[in-house]
């Protein structure tokens, strides 16, 4: 029978880890990447069979990956702490590793919850991931976001899999300010220049009306708006820090 390695990235996540490990007890081995929490993250996965790795984070690509090369077996599925596989998706998991036909892993689209609340619009109709693939063929790539890079082709699952993103609107800033300060830094390091107006002003304002008009964000109501707002903070705050970088060793606007 082919088996398969569920891996779950970590950092300070006490409030999924439990779930996150029994959505994937079906794996036959899984690996907890835990970039040093210092919250109950490791001593609750602790209680599970499961394989803990400590390692100091770079960036999202790189911690995966590092997780890929450790797996015992060709199959991978990979999730997020705040993700959970419904027992539709876990048939397709191992339909797909029983005959993948020609496909070297399968995208999987989620069920968006934010705040508690359930998301059906403001582009989120769209989210999709590719997590299942076999891992030769497979790789991240990218610092925030991060993205598979695969040589062959991908499919897709009829079902979703349940995205429990964030638990309010304060723990949304706070991985907004993680993010965009790695993706500022990745920005930096490219010099790349930017306007002030055009980026911290205009940049976010558009990103609000995508999310809430034109991806039909306000058929979901106040929830609509409060997840189109923070996809424009999202904008915001990392060209605010890549602005602050470059003010700080004189790199004039474009």
């Amino acid at each position: 029978m082919t088996k398969i390695t569920a891996i779950i990235p970590t950092l300070n996540e006490e409030i999924h880890i439990a779930d996150a490990i029994e959505s994937v007890s079906f794996a036959d081995e899984i690996i907890v990447i835990d970039s040093h929490s210092t919250d109950k993250t490791v001593s609750i996965a602790e209680k599970y069979q499961v394989k803990i790795i400590k390692r100091e984070f770079d960036d999202f690509s790189s911690q995966k990956n590092y997780a890929i090369d450790q797996a015992k077996y060709d199959w991978i599925y990979i999730l997020d702490a705040d993700e959970r596989v419904t027992p539709e998706v876990k048939k397709e998991i191992f339909k797909s590793i029983k005959n993948p036909k020609d496909f070297v892993g399968f995208y999987v689209r989620r069920s968006f919850y934010f705040a508690g609340k359930h998301i059906k619009y403001g582009g989120c109709q769209r989210d999709k991931v590719v997590r299942l693939f076999l891992k030769d063929y497979c790789k991240y790539e990218g610092v925030v976001h991060e993205t598979i890079k695969a040589k062959g082709k991908l499919g897709f699952f009829k079902n979703k899999i349940e995205h429990y993103s964030y638990k309010d609107y304060d723990h949304y800033i706070s991985k907004m300010n993680h993010y965009g300060e790695l993706r500022a830094k990745q920005y930096f390091e490219e010099k790349k220049k930017i306007n002030f107006l055009f980026y911290i002003i205009i940049k976010p304002l558009a990103r609000f009306f995508i999310h809430f008009v034109v991806r039909l964000g306000f058929l979901d109501l106040y929830q609509g708006y409060v997840f189109a707002k923070a996809q424009a903070y999202g904008v915001y705050v990392k060209y605010l820090k890549l602005w602050l970088l470059n003010r700080r060793i004189g790199i004039k606007e474009n």
